[in-house]
Order: structure tokens, then C-alpha cells, then sequence
């Protein structure tokens, strides 16, 4: 497990490059990282091994704290943890919706969260569990599991949004107006039959968006304007 947790993150950091440079080999990356995985949700270690272990494998987003708890999403429910694993923060999925996409802690103190269903919307949820901000959301389908994953809010205020099967990535203002789309369809990356889903979009210092497309296999960073500057295929 060690050198493939190795493999998987020198992976996370070069992307497409099919060796390591001479002056990084395998055995000088020592980074420990969180893992939100189907069969593991923690944290692996600096020696490629389990650290941390939330209990609950499946999650679908998550961080570790700069005070070094460690927020998680899963589909039903977010929850904080301490390193000792007493929870101290909870929000539980609204029985209106079906799905949660996202879990982020806000320089304010709140969690962004994303709900998925027939009421799709991103929330900002104070340290009480209360509802603070609350966005509607148009993923342009009915397929709640396929609406949207990883959305982040922007230094402007304003939130960006991947939507999977609307295959766009929009950046929504807290009144909910959508003030820029970005499409990932285009014939340029194999149209809609490569199936570019959207799942996780990172606005870069430089203005750049920074694209993950889930089953297309891709990693792309666009322009203000949606052009294609950078591409790397993922080979699974």
C-alpha cells in the first residue's frame, strides 16, 4: 500500500508526466494528505500509511484544518472532526434533497456546502448549523447525483460551480445570477461524447480556472474567456 499511496500522489502532482525528474524521485516526496476515497476517508501519513482514519470510507470532499481538524462531506452529512475524533461541527442533508457535493470552511467561519435534488442549492452554514447564505443552483438536470460536486467560493464574494451533466462549469454571484459560463463540450475536447463532467474547479491567483473532468479524463486550465490553455490527459 505504502509505495502505491507514493505513486498516487507524485501522480497528484505531475499529472501527465510519465517519469519523475531526476531531482525528485519517489522516495524524497514526504507529504502526508487527505484522502476521500471509496474504500479509505483519512489521512495517509509521510510513510505512505494510514494516519488517521475517519471511519467511513465514500466521502465526497473534505480538508484538513489549519488547526488540524479535519472537515468532511459525505453524501447525507458534514461533520468536523478533532484529531481525536469528537465531532464539532455537523450539518445533515435537508430531507428535500437527495445528495451532498461539497464541504468547504470559509475564511468567516462558515461551511460552504452544496445539496443535490430537487431544491439543488449552495449553502453557507454558520458554526451553529444554521443556514447563513442559501443560492439557487442551475445544473440544468434533474439527475441529482449528476447536478454538481466541488464548489468554492472566490476571493470576489462569488461561487464557482462545476455541473456535471450540463457540462459547464458557472460562476454564480450570492444572489444567484450566473456572471460567467464556462463550457467543457467544446469539439476541441471531443464534444459531448467524451463525456468532459465536470466535477472540481479552482480559480487560479492568475485569473485562470483550473478544470477536473470526471470520465472524460482530463485536467484543464482556461482563459477568462473559456479558451483551452492547458491540457493533461489522466491515464487510469
Amino acid at each position: 500500500m505504502k509505495n502505491q499511496l507514493k505513486q498516487t500522489l507524485i501522480a497528484l502532482l505531475f499529472g501527465v508526466c510519465c517519469c519523475t525528474p531526476e531531482w525528485l524521485q519517489a522516495a524524497d516526496v514526504q507529504h502526508s494528505f487527505f484522502v476521500a476515497g471509496p474504500d479509505f476517508t483519512g489521512i495517509v501519513g509521510e510513510d505512505g500509511e494510514p494516519k488517521w482514519d475517519s471511519g467511513r470510507a465514500g466521502a465526497r470532499d473534505g480538508w484538513v484544518l489549519p488547526g488540524g481538524n479535519v472537515l468532511i462531506a459525505w453524501g447525507d452529512v458534514v461533520r468536523e472532526f478533532t484529531p481525536q475524533k469528537e465531532v464539532v461541527f455537523e450539518y445533515k442533508l435537508n430531507p428535500v434533497n437527495s445528495e451532498i457535493g461539497t464541504a468547504q470552511r470559509l475564511a468567516n467561519g462558515n461551511t460552504l456546502i452544496t445539496e443535490l435534488g430537487t431544491k439543488p442549492r449552495l449553502l453557507e452554514v454558520d458554526v451553529d448549523g444554521k443556514v447563513a447564505v442559501e443560492v439557487a443552483l442551475q445544473p440544468e438536470t434533474d439527475n441529482a447525483h449528476m447536478q454538481t460536486r466541488m464548489a468554492r467560493k472566490l476571493a470576489s464574494g462569488n461561487y464557482l460551480v462545476p455541473h456535471l451533466l450540463a457540462f459547464k462549469v458557472k460562476e454564480y454571484t450570492p444572489a444567484g445570477k450566473v456572471v460567467s459560463s464556462f463550457p467543457t463540450d467544446m469539439e476541441a475536447l471531443g464534444g459531448r461524447a467524451a463525456k468532459n463532467w465536470p466535477f472540481t474547479a479552482i480559480r487560479l491567483e492568475g485569473g485562470n480556472t483550473l478544470v477536473c473532468l470526471t470520465n472524460g479524463n482530463k485536467v484543464v486550465e482556461m482563459d477568462a474567456k473559456g479558451n483551452v490553455i492547458w491540457l493533461s490527459l489522466i491515464h487510469i
